[in-house]
């Protein structure tokens, strides 16, 4: 497939998504009435409109592997992040609703922003240094509580494919404060969505949920050391391409 297809398939799939992001943050206005779960499912039809879109309109295809997997339980749910894919991807695929801890500016996004404060998420000022974390702790027992799982992403920013990010144990030490289980996910998003790229490239994108990790009697350090080498070993398998014996981490 040539270069300038691939350029007029993301043009055309990027003004859909503007366009999408319009309409839906005006309905997410109107839906703010409603419970909190019919609000949340208003509001991820957009997610599962991008993702339709990527699939028709750029051919990114997508499958789940360890479905069974997830938990009947609280979870935080630690991702792989290596492109803007996933954040969309994620919010209506996975069996209760999701709560993002993410960086205040984004409320700040014209529509996009808007339609998120809406949403039960925790938007953090990292200028707060530890009061910031003990911000995430408190609303994230409250959110557990109330039957949603909270995802982060340990690696922090998009990181490219083949490569490993810092693993911050933000994430294993909110589940150990909170009781929950920690479930891991890998995928290779990155390979059809690149950080930063313009150009969706058609393909299957493999998302692999790992079994539940219980925080009982972990340390943060360690309990994430068992999310990092289950996810990057997982790597290995969904894009083995991607990684060679010269390779490092």
């Amino acid at each position: 497939m040539g270069h300038p297809i691939l350029f007029l398939r993301s043009l055309l799939f990027t003004i859909v998504m503007i366009v999408a992001t319009i309409v839906w943050s005006l309905v997410c206005f109107l839906a703010a009435p409603l419970p909190y779960n019919k609000r949340f499912w208003v509001t991820s039809r957009w997610n599962v409109f991008i993702v339709w879109c990527l699939k028709v309109i750029c051919g990114i295809r997508y499958e789940i592997r360890g479905a069974e997997n997830f938990p009947d339980a609280p979870a935080v749910v630690l991702s792989k992040h290596q492109s803007a894919w996933e954040t969309i991807f994620l919010l209506p695929n996975l069996p209760r609703p999701l709560v993002f801890v993410f960086k205040k500016e984004i409320l700040y996004i014209p529509f996009f922003g808007w339609a998120m404060a809406l949403m039960r998420m925790i938007p953090i000022d990292r200028k707060q240094g530890k009061n910031a974390f003990k911000h995430v702790v408190r609303i994230g027992k409250r959110r557990l509580a109330d039957g949603q799982w909270i995802i982060m992403f340990p690696e922090g920013t998009r990181i490219p494919v083949g490569q490993t990010g810092k693993y911050k144990s933000g994430g294993t030490r909110l589940a150990i404060a909170t009781g929950a289980v920690v479930v891991p996910i890998a995928h290779n998003s990155g390979e059809c969505w690149p950080k930063n790229s313009f150009i969706k490239r058609p393909g299957l994108v493999t998302v692999s949920i790992g079994k539940p990790i219980s925080s009982e009697g972990q340390t943060p350090d360690g309990m994430m050391q068992q999310v990092e080498n289950w996810i990057e070993s997982e790597m290995r398998v969904i894009s083995p391409h991607a990684y060679n014996a010269g390779s490092t981490t």
